[in-house]
């Protein structure tokens, strides 16, 4: 998920206050050095939101105040990101607030005034029993249609002006490369 952080906090510095964030995903991505998950893909959005390692966020041409980043289709996460999100005022849309229609996700772009998103997925929001795609196994995220909805709503509703693709792990051509090892071809 870091593959986000430099050419967002780019966007951010060229759009200032008309940049959105739509950050979907399983996990909130907002770990510190103080919380329990140590990974540093795990600290994106924090890094975006202006919160975590000083040396990281000095090297970023700008940051989003936090409530211009909505975390969409979060459903995993470790118990201490629940602190973070509460205080730094993260939006949070679970699947289930999403399954049917994405008015309250566009009703919170509205409320931000931005006119411009930048749209972060990754894949591990799909509901593993459809398709696993991510690095792990999650299960409850958004169907592969309404991921897809929700996407196209955000685009009708703003200018797309980022678009990040996270995690795709290609597990049967893996699966196909090692079934072929040794194979004479």
């Amino acid at each position: 998920c870091a593959v986000s952080v430099a050419p967002f906090a780019a966007l951010a510095a060229r759009y200032g206050a008309d940049l959105a964030v739509v950050w979907i995903d399983s996990h909130p991505d907002v770990d510190t050095g103080d919380t329990a998950y140590e990974g540093y893909h795990a600290m994106a959005v924090s890094a975006l939101a202006g919160q975590g390692d000083a040396d990281v966020l000095s090297a970023l041409p700008a940051t989003l105040s936090p409530d211009r980043v909505a975390l969409v289709g979060v459903h995993q996460w470790e118990d201490d990101a629940h602190a973070n999100v509460e205080a730094w005022g993260l939006p949070v849309f679970t699947p289930d607030v999403l399954r049917e229609d994405s008015g309250a996700l566009l009703d919170w772009r509205r409320s931000t005034g931005a006119t411009r998103v930048a749209i972060h997925f990754d894949v591990d929001t799909i509901d593993a029993a459809e398709a696993r795609l991510g690095l792990g196994e999650d299960f409850g995220g958004l169907t592969v249609a309404q991921a897809r909805r929700v996407v196209a709503d955000v685009e009708a509703a703003a200018e797309v002006v980022g678009l990040t693709i996270a995690e795709y792990v290609p597990r049967q051509v893996m699966q196909l490369q090692g079934l072929l090892d040794g194979f004479p071809v």
